[in-house]
This record gives C-alpha cells, sequence and structure tokens, in this order.
C-alpha cells in the first residue's frame, strides 16, 4: 500500500516543521501531534499510512505510544517509525520491540528519512 498520510508525533516546534517540510516537498500529506495521547487518538480517527513518532514527549512517551498503537486492532496496521535524539543500540532494540518498523536518529537526515519511508511503502 502506497503512503501518503503521515502522522508526524513530535513535541519540538522546530523538528516537527523540518519533518513537515520535508515530508510535504514530496507531496505527502501531513498531520502532526505532539503528545502521545494525541498521536493515538490522531491516528485512530485520521487512519494515517504512516507514524512518525518522537520518544521524548510530554505525557505518554513515544515507547508507550508505539506500544498501545502496535496493540490496538484498530491502528496496528499503521508502521511507526521512531524518530529520536535517543541513538543508544539499547534505545533502538527497545523502540524496535514496542512495535515499531524502523528508528531513525535524529538529526534527521532528509535521505534517510525519505529512503525509509520508500522501502515501507
Amino acid at each position: 500500500m502506497p503512503i501518503r498520510n503521515i502522522l508526524v508525533v513530535e513535541d519540538s516546534p522546530t523538528d516537527q516543521k523540518y519533518l513537515t517540510d520535508i515530508l510535504v516537498k514530496k507531496g505527502y500529506q501531513v498531520s502532526t501531534a505532539e503528545s502521545g495521547e494525541e498521536a493515538i487518538a490522531k491516528a485512530r480517527q485520521l487512519q494515517p499510512d504512516l507514524v512518525l513518532m518522537d520518544i521524548v514527549l510530554p505525557g505518554q512517551n513515544g515507547y508507550q505510544a508505539t506500544r498501545e498503537l502496535s496493540k490496538d486492532a484498530s491502528t496496528k496496521h499503521i508502521p511507526v517509525i521512531i524518530c529520536t535524539t535517543k541513538g543508544q543500540e539499547t534505545d533502538r532494540v527497545w523502540g524496535m520491540r514496542q512495535g515499531a518498523k524502523d528508528y531513525i536518529v535524529k538529526p534527521v537526515s532528509q535521505a534517510e528519512l525519505l529512503a525509509k519511508i520508500a522501502a515501507l511503502g
């Protein structure tokens, strides 16, 4: 299934704008959320083709939100790519165990991000 609609979950306005700009220029439709709780609600409502998930978020963190999305019958088909500053191998392994399909460490390379999205599409 081609990826057209992406939910960007990012509480930093700078990072949110950076990611949104990259995706919009490539023709993706982008929605945003600034917390884990908002991400889960929007994923259920909007049914995006992909979720880009930060880890460090107010309230529910990205690991918790990813785990909830991957276990919920209405959202478990939506792939999640974690996009975070947490670059340790243990962070990556933990993120994948929560149900993420891929993991990107910030600062995000535009080419890497687009390649990972294309690989899922």
